[in-house]
């Protein structure tokens, strides 16, 4: 083991339990040896002959490969509210900025455009809902660099997950960078005597190594939870679980849009439409997927525009 791969291991050790690193690692290898076999190089989503290789041919002869690009750079700021009846006055107004499927080290021109868009937001909380990188296999040293340039334009506190592009080997560094990141765990925000918890869950997607009851774990049955999700996939155990709120992405909003916004392809299958863009709610759980900031396999956008979204948190 080389003396970088030693460092992050005991980095690791020291954060998590050493039975959910090795499950964790065990699951990621076996994700890269599935892409690489003959016939998912070319028909996984982010294999390395992908599929997307004849989208993008095709929007090429089409000509509106080029518009899609500038499109991918117009990232909007999306305002939202999350209303809850037990909200503690001291947090009604209280603003979370949400950014998630960056793929930091795809899109390069994307990136600039959020970095210049995060220096003029004004929020209290900003929260990472996961996929740093732009390929789910691979070296991580060009989404780190990029990742450390984003971070220094984020106001503290920073808080996040990891998605189904992420190795677990990235969290000591993105941990370096300011971002506290939630694995199955939870964190008490507090104002003045009041109190709100910030639960997050490790990936969903890929790997299903997500866990509610530890997500929750010491958090009053009375207080008000917001859990960072990077997928609405576990929508349904996330209601269960009892969480007042569900922040997530995954989806990119569809990214590639039919006019009206109507995704051509959502990628969580059999995820409910209803549950793939915006606002939602499912049982006593409001939930938002977010468009997301970034751009995956094809960098562009078409009647889906890129986001970071400030919710603002309100009482009733």
């Amino acid at each position: 083991m080389n003396t970088s791969r030693e460092h992050t291991l005991s980095a690791l050790e020291r954060r998590l339990p050493a039975d959910f690193i090795r499950e964790r690692r065990a699951l990621e290898r076996s994700h890269d040896r599935h892409i690489f076999r003959l016939l998912h190089r070319f028909l996984h989503v982010d294999g390395p002959i992908s599929l997307h290789a004849c989208v993008r041919l095709a929007l090429r002869l089409s000509l509106l490969y080029g518009r899609g690009l500038r499109n991918a750079t117009r990232i909007q700021v999306r305002e939202n509210e999350l209303r809850f009846p037990d909200l503690p006055p001291a947090f009604d107004g209280f603003t979370i900025l949400q950014v998630t499927d960056l793929h930091a080290d795809g899109n390069a021109d994307a990136m600039d455009a959020l970095e210049r868009l995060l220096g003029d937001l004004d929020y209290d909380h900003c929260v990472l809902t996961g996929d740093y990188r732009s390929l789910s296999w691979g070296p991580s040293d060009a989404v780190l660099a990029r990742m450390k340039s984003i971070a220094a334009r984020l106001k503290g506190p920073v808080h996040g997950v990891l998605g189904n592009h992420d190795s677990i080997d990235m969290l000591p560094a993105l941990e370096a960078m300011g971002i506290a990141m939630l694995v199955n765990e939870n964190v008490a925000i507090t104002r003045g005597d009041a109190t709100i918890h910030l639960c997050g869950i490790d990936d969903p997607h890929y790997f299903g190594t997500h866990d509610f009851a530890a997500a929750r774990a010491g958090v009053p049955e009375d207080a008000v939870s917001i859990l960072l999700a990077h997928s609405p996939e576990c929508y349904d155990g996330a209601a269960a679980a009892g969480f007042d709120a569900m922040l997530c992405g995954h989806t990119h909003g569809g990214q590639i849009c039919l006019p009206g916004g109507v995704p051509v392809i959502l990628q969580a299958p059999g995820l409910p439409r209803r549950f793939g863009r915006g606002l939602w709610r499912h049982g006593r759980m409001t939930g938002f997927t977010s468009h997301g900031a970034g751009t995956s396999m094809v960098h562009v956008r078409f009647n889906c525009p890129g986001e970071v979204v400030l919710h603002r948190l309100r009482r009733g």
